[in-house]
């Protein structure tokens, strides 16, 4: 198999420039061949045409498109089998969605009061993705709503596929999507049931449809505008992938139409998603989430030396390919499969463009968590970047193989290197919770409906004990925030709040997720339990992640502590 660029075939083994010379050695013999003699056998009966346009340099053809197709979905089916090996219990993250989606559906088509408050902290509208995972969750469970999310990034893989096969050919598309495929990030979030893995989806599909229709005319980019706006919607952070939309729009119209038709386009499509974007703002009241958990998001503590190491070891391999390849692609535009014509070449500037805009694309995430000094949910965040940067990365794969398969070995080697990766670290991070599979039941013998409990993780009991009609969301109290009215009205929160809590024997039990590093609240709130004496240790259970090891404390109130 092999391919090309828009420029038509490029060199393999002669110069484009020249006709394909036969080089023949003198007849040995006493006589030349009957009919000639070697003064009238000339160099110009030795020198054949241009080759014609074959192969991967010609228009596609059925069997050239089955083939790639075919291929496509193998690499489909291998992606879908490693994100699907991946085992544990529902993520914080993804019982809180998941619950919020079943209290929106209650409150936007049955009446029932919106009690969650998430549209004042949820990084993406409560509205949006947590209601189609519901539903989704209502029919087929948590595996149903993970099985949804393995869906949008198969789909992402599959348009990363088309639209990277629009600028370049078939075997760099195939490149690309595989070393997409096999990123961690892409793993994982096959099988995880957040916001993430629609958002990839809705930004690829907004890529593929503006090279679509970058060519036609410019009122055509007004439809990716609800694409683009959409993926906002369902994740706020997505907004930092807008501009890079918007220069790919213009770079594909400029080859075509010239400067002054690709900024035309550019500014239709930016306007639209602008409009839309300002109408949602203007009717909801998500403008305090967007702050807090996207434009003025609290700094963390994580060194900068720890934060660039897992930004090296989750994306680095790919994203060193994407600088191989637009190094490579800015230098020669043929991508060395077939001789081939030199007229249709994009020009350098236009190359170095691409490359650089599709590359810079995945620092914009580790550049962000980097300037919070967070590495909360970066091996997530990474492979938004890595979506764009896949096409230069196939282009380099492209450029290591050779034309015709002539070094096959250099990408076996850097494709088993990123499935290695890709498996070990994708397991890794899904480890890295403990599994409440023995939790769940040992809770569901003690909670009763109303009861007050304080607990860590309160978000997976509450999604998985709220079906069986135990509990719900308003009966449980974080240890990461407290405002506790139970003294003469008056309220107390932080450390303050969670004593005077267990001192006067508020909660009915109280959940503590006791890891290698407890932190400092959970001591607080254990060694108040002990010092008061209200509260017994009903159940420890003691659990492995990849990370460590720890236990579950189930403690559970003396029956004379309440109001006393």
């Amino acid at each position: 198999m092999t391919t090309t660029d828009d420029r038509g075939p490029a060199t393999g083994g002669y110069d484009s420039e020249s006709t394909l010379q036969l080089r023949v050695a003198p007849v040995r013999g006493p006589h030349p061949a009957p009919g000639y003699t070697f003064d009238e056998i000339t160099r110009a009966d030795w020198v054949l045409g241009r080759m014609p346009d074959t192969g991967w340099s010609a228009a596609p053809g059925r069997r050239r498109t089955l083939v790639a197709r075919v291929l496509l979905a193998c690499l489909l089916l291998v992606q879908a089998t490693l994100s699907l090996r991946l085992h544990n219990s529902a993520f914080e993250d993804e019982a809180l969605y998941v619950y919020a989606g079943h209290a929106m559906i209650d409150h936007l088509f049955h009446g029932a009061p919106d009690y969650g408050g998430f549209d004042t902290y949820f990084s993406g509208s409560p509205a949006l993705y947590p209601v189609l995972a519901a539903w989704v969750d209502s029919a087929a469970g948590l595996t149903g709503v993970r099985l949804l999310s393995l869906a949008f990034m198969l789909g992402a893989t599959a348009l990363l596929y088309s639209f990277t096969r629009m600028f370049f050919n078939e075997r760099t598309a195939l490149c690309a999507a595989g070393i997409f495929a096999f990123a961690q990030s892409t793993l994982f979030l096959g099988n995880f049931a957040t916001y993430d893995a629609m958002s990839i989806f809705l930004l690829a599909l907004t890529a593929w449809i503006l090279v679509r229709v970058a060519p036609g005319h410019w009122a055509l980019s007004l439809a990716a505008a609800p694409v683009a706006a959409f993926a906002v919607g369902v994740k706020y952070a997505s907004a930092l992938y807008l501009p890079t939309l918007a220069v790919l729009l213009v770079l594909v119209a400029h080859r075509r139409l010239g400067t002054r038709q690709a900024l035309r386009r550019g500014a239709v499509f930016t306007a639209g998603v602008t409009v839309l974007l300002g109408i949602a703002l203007l009717s909801t009241d998500y403008l305090q989430a967007i702050r807090s958990t996207t434009t003025e998001r609290a700094h963390g503590t994580t060194s900068l030396l720890d934060l660039a190491w897992d930004c090296v070891r989750w994306g680095g391999l790919l994203f060193g390919l994407a600088c191989l390849g637009t190094v490579l692609y800015t230098r020669r535009a043929g991508l060395g499969e077939v001789p081939g014509r030199r007229w249709a070449a994009p020009v350098r500037n236009w190359r170095l463009a691409l490359g650089t805009v599709l590359t810079g694309t995945a620092l914009l995430a580790p550049a962000y968590q980097i300037h919070l000094q967070t590495s909360i949910s970066l091996h997530k965040h990474i492979g938004y970047g890595l979506l764009f940067a896949a096409p230069m990365a196939g282009v380099a794969l492209t450029r290591l193989m050779g034309a015709h398969f002539r070094l096959p070995q250099a990408v076996i080697a850097v494709g088993v290197l990123a499935l290695t990766f890709g498996m070990s670290q994708s397991a890794q991070n899904y480890g890295v919770w403990p599994d409440t599979t023995y939790l769940i039941p040992e809770l569901a013998k003690n909670v009763r409906p109303g009861q007050k409990w304080l607990g860590q993780p309160h978000e997976g009991p509450v999604y998985y004990l709220s079906d069986q009609g135990l509990t719900d969301y308003t009966l449980w109290t974080s240890i990461f925030y407290i405002d506790y009215a139970g003294r003469k009205d008056k309220h107390l929160s932080g450390p303050e709040g969670y004593r005077a809590a267990i001192e006067d024997g508020y909660f009915d039990g109280v959940v503590l997720d006791w890891s290698d590093q407890p932190g400092d609240v959970q001591a607080l709130i254990r060694d108040e339990m002990r010092r008061t004496g209200r509260y017994r240790l009903g159940s420890a259970l003691t659990y492995r992640t990849s990370v460590g090891t720890g236990h579950f404390e189930i403690w559970l109130r003396l029956p004379a502590a309440h109001g006393s």
